[in-house]
């Protein structure tokens, strides 16, 4: 036998939590009194499980030692009671009988395995190392669950602190655009520098109404919707600038744009007379329609 094997194999242990059978019991202590190693492995493992049961112990209620004093003498009573019926009936089967001793009091090993139980005192209480080790799992048990609980809704107020501050990050990033956009379009509108020319409705479109811009100077152009119709799918506004009768692209507008959300910087152009939007295939094209013309002004 690998006494190092059997050391490690958990049966001292379990041994120790009083739940082998009696053989198991037996075969345990036969080894242990072999090998002093095993008894001296034993005696430390029972030493250990009994100083943790002493203090997670839980003191019993009030009055707990009282009841059971009286019902040990009860089953006392009701066994003399019971033998002496039996003796006076004469009969054959024995009389069972009933040991009671305190829990605090070991109970008596047989010869056999006297030198063993005199290294292991655990195991001359059986009853008093299951109760203590039963309410010290219990104690565990309630301890590991509590830390669980805490520890499950800790992580919950930080997935849930992690989302709110995703949301007011995103939230403030994007109120300090919409703040800089403003910012920018009153500095156009406040810019004397900037030319505004006013873009009517073409016969397609009487009721349109749009704005532009134009800063000779910098050659920045800015567009500003009072009122375009709603497109199709797939199609698009876009800005030309009439330079001598030549059409140049001013870029396309945005949808936010083109509903009249925002003013847009829009291409820079080198010189133009007038201004002019048309409706194009989404992304713009290289030449105006002129079919499709809904707004147009002159400088």
């Amino acid at each position: 036998m690998n006494i190092q094997d059997y050391i490690e194999s958990g049966i001292l242990e379990e041994y120790a939590l009083g739940v082998l059978s009696e053989a198991e019991r037996a075969e345990v202590e036969r080894i242990a009194r072999e090998h002093p190693d095993v008894a001296r492995e034993l005696k430390q493992v029972i030493g250990g499980l009994d100083v943790y049961a002493e203090a997670h112990a839980v003191t019993p209620p009030d009055g707990m030692r009282e009841r059971v004093l009286a019902g040990w003498q009860q089953a006392i009573r009701a066994t003399a009671e019971q033998e002496k019926t039996i003796q006076t009936a004469d009969a054959p089967v024995a009389s069972p009988r009933m040991v009671v001793s305190p829990v605090s009091e070991p109970v008596a090993a047989p010869a056999q395995q006297e030198a063993v139980v005199r290294q292991l005192p655990a195991a001359e209480a059986p009853g008093r190392i299951r109760l203590m080790i039963a309410a010290s799992v219990a104690l565990l048990m309630l301890s590991a669950l509590g830390n669980y609980l805490l520890y499950s809704r800790l992580k919950e107020t930080e997935a849930n602190l992690q989302v709110a501050q995703t949301e007011q990050s995103r939230y403030a990033a994007t109120q300090k655009a919409a703040l800089n956009e403003r910012d920018q379009q009153l500095s156009v509108l406040r810019n004397e520098a900037f030319r505004p020319v006013e873009l009517k409705g073409t016969p397609k479109a009487p009721e349109a109404l749009a704005r532009v811009y134009y800063n000779t100077q910098t050659k920045a152009v800015f567009v500003d919707v009072r009122n375009l119709p709603a497109l199709p799918e797939g199609k698009q506004y876009q800005l030309w600038a009439l330079d001598n009768g030549k059409p140049v692209d001013a870029g396309v507008l945005a949808s936010a744009t083109a509903a009249g959300d925002s003013i847009q910087q829009m291409k820079d152009i080198a010189s133009a007379q007038a201004f002019a939007v048309t409706v194009e295939d989404a992304g713009g094209a290289a030449s105006p329609t002129l079919s499709t013309m809904t707004v147009v002004g002159n400088i």
